[in-house]
Protein backbone atom coordinates (compact mmCIF):
# COMPACT_ATOMS: atom_id res chain seq x y z
CA UNK A 1 0.00 0.00 0.00
CA UNK A 2 2.72 2.39 1.26
CA UNK A 3 4.86 1.79 -2.34
CA UNK A 4 1.80 2.50 -4.44
CA UNK A 5 0.57 5.51 -2.72
CA UNK A 6 4.22 6.83 -3.12
CA UNK A 7 4.48 5.82 -6.75
CA UNK A 8 1.01 7.86 -7.12
CA UNK A 9 2.09 10.60 -5.39
CA UNK A 10 4.96 11.28 -7.69
CA UNK A 11 2.94 10.97 -10.33
CA UNK A 12 0.99 14.33 -8.79
CA UNK A 13 4.35 15.93 -8.77
CA UNK A 14 4.47 15.07 -12.49
CA UNK A 15 0.61 16.21 -12.87
CA UNK A 16 1.39 19.90 -10.68
CA UNK A 17 5.00 20.59 -12.10
CA UNK A 18 3.32 20.15 -15.93
CA UNK A 19 0.90 22.76 -14.93
CA UNK A 20 2.88 25.13 -13.35
CA UNK A 21 4.75 25.11 -16.66
CA UNK A 22 1.45 25.47 -19.03
CA UNK A 23 0.45 28.57 -16.84
CA UNK A 24 3.98 29.95 -16.54
CA UNK A 25 5.44 29.14 -20.06
CA UNK A 26 3.67 31.99 -21.88
CA UNK A 27 4.15 34.30 -19.02
CA UNK A 28 5.93 37.91 -19.89
CA UNK A 29 6.67 40.86 -17.22
CA UNK A 30 2.61 41.80 -17.55
CA UNK A 31 1.96 38.75 -16.19
CA UNK A 32 2.02 38.24 -12.03
CA UNK A 33 3.66 34.99 -12.18
CA UNK A 34 6.66 36.55 -13.61
CA UNK A 35 6.50 39.41 -11.52
CA UNK A 36 6.49 36.79 -8.28
CA UNK A 37 10.09 36.60 -6.23
CA UNK A 38 10.33 33.22 -7.39
CA UNK A 39 10.00 33.50 -10.82
CA UNK A 40 12.87 36.32 -11.07
CA UNK A 41 15.10 34.98 -9.51
CA UNK A 42 14.53 31.21 -10.53
CA UNK A 43 13.09 31.36 -14.06
CA UNK A 44 9.07 30.24 -14.29
CA UNK A 45 7.96 26.55 -14.27
CA UNK A 46 8.07 24.34 -11.37
CA UNK A 47 10.63 24.52 -8.85
CA UNK A 48 11.56 22.12 -6.17
CA UNK A 49 11.23 24.61 -3.27
CA UNK A 50 8.44 25.36 -0.79
CA UNK A 51 6.53 28.55 -0.08
CA UNK A 52 9.20 30.81 1.01
CA UNK A 53 11.89 29.41 -1.55
CA UNK A 54 13.36 26.79 0.77
CA UNK A 55 14.78 24.16 -1.00
CA UNK A 56 13.25 20.60 -1.02
CA UNK A 57 15.58 18.26 1.81
CA UNK A 58 15.25 15.33 3.60
CA UNK A 59 14.17 17.10 6.34
CA UNK A 60 10.52 17.45 4.74
CA UNK A 61 10.41 13.50 5.11
CA UNK A 62 8.10 12.54 7.97
CA UNK A 63 8.84 9.19 9.38
CA UNK A 64 9.11 7.91 12.63
CA UNK A 65 9.89 4.27 12.97
CA UNK A 66 6.70 3.14 13.73
CA UNK A 67 4.17 2.25 11.62
CA UNK A 68 0.97 3.12 13.93
CA UNK A 69 2.71 7.06 14.52
CA UNK A 70 3.32 7.01 10.49
CA UNK A 71 0.06 6.22 9.07
CA UNK A 72 -1.38 8.69 11.46
CA UNK A 73 0.99 11.86 10.22
CA UNK A 74 0.45 10.18 6.68
CA UNK A 75 -3.32 11.45 7.65
CA UNK A 76 -2.42 14.81 8.79
CA UNK A 77 -0.44 15.01 5.41
CA UNK A 78 -3.13 14.62 3.22
CA UNK A 79 -5.55 16.66 4.90
CA UNK A 80 -3.13 19.32 4.84
CA UNK A 81 -2.51 18.66 0.75
CA UNK A 82 -6.60 18.46 0.01
CA UNK A 83 -6.83 21.91 1.89
CA UNK A 84 -3.96 23.80 -0.46
CA UNK A 85 -5.63 21.49 -3.86
CA UNK A 86 -9.17 23.58 -2.06
CA UNK A 87 -7.36 26.70 -2.31
CA UNK A 88 -5.83 26.35 -5.65
CA UNK A 89 -9.20 25.35 -6.79
CA UNK A 90 -10.52 28.47 -5.80
CA UNK A 91 -7.52 30.24 -7.67
CA UNK A 92 -7.46 28.62 -11.15
CA UNK A 93 -7.81 30.05 -13.90
CA UNK A 94 -9.51 27.83 -15.83
CA UNK A 95 -11.97 24.77 -15.97
CA UNK A 96 -9.21 22.59 -17.24
CA UNK A 97 -7.03 23.50 -14.11
CA UNK A 98 -10.02 23.34 -11.53
CA UNK A 99 -10.97 19.45 -13.28
CA UNK A 100 -7.56 18.50 -12.67
CA UNK A 101 -6.83 19.68 -9.18
CA UNK A 102 -10.11 18.41 -7.99
CA UNK A 103 -8.62 15.03 -9.30
CA UNK A 104 -5.66 15.62 -7.24
CA UNK A 105 -7.70 16.29 -4.24
CA UNK A 106 -9.89 13.52 -4.54
CA UNK A 107 -7.09 11.18 -4.48
CA UNK A 108 -5.63 12.78 -1.65
CA UNK A 109 -8.99 11.67 0.19
CA UNK A 110 -8.48 8.11 -1.70
CA UNK A 111 -5.41 7.76 0.23
CA UNK A 112 -6.70 9.06 3.68
CA UNK A 113 -9.26 6.67 3.34
CA UNK A 114 -6.84 3.65 2.74
CA UNK A 115 -4.77 4.56 5.52
CA UNK A 116 -7.52 4.44 7.99
CA UNK A 117 -8.07 0.92 6.64
CA UNK A 118 -4.78 0.16 7.60
CA UNK A 119 -5.01 1.37 11.02
CA UNK A 120 -8.84 0.34 11.36
CA UNK A 121 -7.15 -3.22 10.21
CA UNK A 122 -4.07 -3.10 13.19
CA UNK A 123 -6.82 -2.51 15.73
CA UNK A 124 -5.61 1.17 15.73
CA UNK A 125 -7.85 3.49 14.26
CA UNK A 126 -9.05 5.23 17.23
CA UNK A 127 -7.03 3.87 19.82
CA UNK A 128 -4.38 6.69 21.62
CA UNK A 129 -2.56 4.28 23.74
CA UNK A 130 -0.24 3.16 20.57
CA UNK A 131 3.30 2.48 21.81
CA UNK A 132 4.53 -0.17 24.55
CA UNK A 133 4.68 2.13 27.62
CA UNK A 134 1.55 2.37 29.57
CA UNK A 135 0.07 5.80 30.16
CA UNK A 136 -0.76 6.58 34.21
CA UNK A 137 -3.73 7.10 36.01
CA UNK A 138 -4.32 10.58 34.67
CA UNK A 139 -4.80 9.29 31.55
CA UNK A 140 -8.81 9.86 31.42
CA UNK A 141 -8.97 13.60 33.45
CA UNK A 142 -9.06 16.27 31.93
CA UNK A 143 -8.13 20.09 33.65
CA UNK A 144 -10.30 22.87 33.18
CA UNK A 145 -7.75 25.67 32.50
CA UNK A 146 -9.53 27.51 30.19
CA UNK A 147 -12.39 29.21 32.19
CA UNK A 148 -13.04 32.80 31.86
CA UNK A 149 -15.97 33.39 33.78
CA UNK A 150 -18.72 32.85 31.02
CA UNK A 151 -17.01 30.35 29.07
CA UNK A 152 -16.82 26.81 30.28
CA UNK A 153 -17.69 24.69 27.28
CA UNK A 154 -18.63 20.82 27.58
CA UNK A 155 -18.09 18.54 24.85
CA UNK A 156 -17.42 14.77 23.88
CA UNK A 157 -13.65 15.92 24.95
CA UNK A 158 -13.89 16.57 28.49
CA UNK A 159 -17.13 14.30 29.42
CA UNK A 160 -18.17 10.91 30.80
CA UNK A 161 -17.76 8.17 30.79
CA UNK A 162 -14.09 8.93 28.58
CA UNK A 163 -13.28 12.11 30.98
CA UNK A 164 -13.25 12.75 34.47
CA UNK A 165 -13.60 16.28 34.28
CA UNK A 166 -11.96 18.60 36.72
CA UNK A 167 -13.39 21.67 36.99
CA UNK A 168 -11.09 23.94 38.94
CA UNK A 169 -7.95 21.79 39.04
CA UNK A 170 -5.58 22.75 42.08
CA UNK A 171 -1.94 22.53 42.02
CA UNK A 172 -0.62 19.69 44.41
CA UNK A 173 2.91 19.90 46.12
CA UNK A 174 4.73 23.09 47.54
CA UNK A 175 6.15 26.66 46.35
CA UNK A 176 9.63 26.23 44.77
CA UNK A 177 12.63 26.75 47.13
CA UNK A 178 14.79 29.53 46.52
CA UNK A 179 18.02 28.89 45.07
CA UNK A 180 21.21 30.50 46.18
CA UNK A 181 23.59 30.01 43.65
CA UNK A 182 26.67 31.92 44.36
CA UNK A 183 27.65 31.99 40.66
CA UNK A 184 24.72 33.57 39.59
CA UNK A 185 25.67 36.38 37.22
CA UNK A 186 22.18 38.24 38.26
CA UNK A 187 22.65 38.65 41.91
CA UNK A 188 26.53 40.36 40.99
CA UNK A 189 25.24 42.54 38.75
CA UNK A 190 22.40 43.81 41.47
CA UNK A 191 25.50 44.00 43.89
CA UNK A 192 27.90 45.70 41.36
CA UNK A 193 24.72 48.31 41.35
CA UNK A 194 24.55 48.48 44.57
Amino acid sequence: MLQDIAIEEFSHLEMVGRMIEQHTEKADARDAAYRSTLFAVRGVGPHLVDSKGQAWTAAYVNEGGNVIRDLRADIAAEAGARQTYEALIKLAPDEGSRKALTFLLTREISHTNMFMKALESLGKLSDPYFGNIRPDETVDLYFNFSKDGQLDARGPWNSEPAFKYVPDPAPHGTEPTEVHNPDDERQSAIKVAE
